[in-house]
């Protein structure tokens, strides 16, 4: 690197340890809450969603991973053990023999409509109400603009 480092200002650092240390804070409660009222894990919770979102409950695994920035291991080590529970059902696809479906079960239905109420309330409490409109306005212009700019990362 022949340029010199842009160290972060006073200011700068502040925002950006903020930032993790409430987003870290925020995904390990959020897990506690989720696997103490529903059983289920943040990760578990996070494939369940799309799944019960989509109309006939299938999903691509490759689309589940990606929407999820998850690597392939990652995502066939949780879908696994998810089979295993009984919460979703790993299919060949169809429409193409290299490709895996996942389809949400009726026991991953009823685990994800359990638990969608607590974690609504966990993130009114935590994350919606604590901020006003203009925040919550603010947070979310940001937050696009922070994943647009990752989006060749994550390619």
């Amino acid at each position: 690197m022949t340029e010199e480092t842009q160290w972060l200002d006073e200011r700068e650092t502040e925002v950006w340890r903020g930032f993790l240390q409430a987003s870290q804070q925020m995904a390990a409660a959020m897990d506690r809450q989720l696997v103490r009222e529903s059983q289920l894990s943040g990760a578990e919770f996070a494939v369940l969603v799309p799944l019960s979102e989509h109309p006939d409950g299938v999903v691509r695994a490759r689309e589940l991973g990606r929407s999820l920035g998850w690597d392939r291991s990652r995502l066939s080590h949780l879908l696994k053990r998810m089979e295993a529970r009984g919460l979703l059902e790993r299919k060949n696809c169809s429409s193409d023999a290299r490709g895996l479906d996942v389809q949400i079960t009726p026991d991953g239905r009823k685990a994800i409509e359990h638990a969608a109420p607590g974690h609504v309330e966990f993130v009114r409490t935590h994350f919606v109400d604590p901020l006003t409109r203009a925040e919550q306005d603010a947070l979310a212009s940001a937050t696009r603009k922070i994943i647009a700019s990752l989006q060749p990362e994550c390619e």
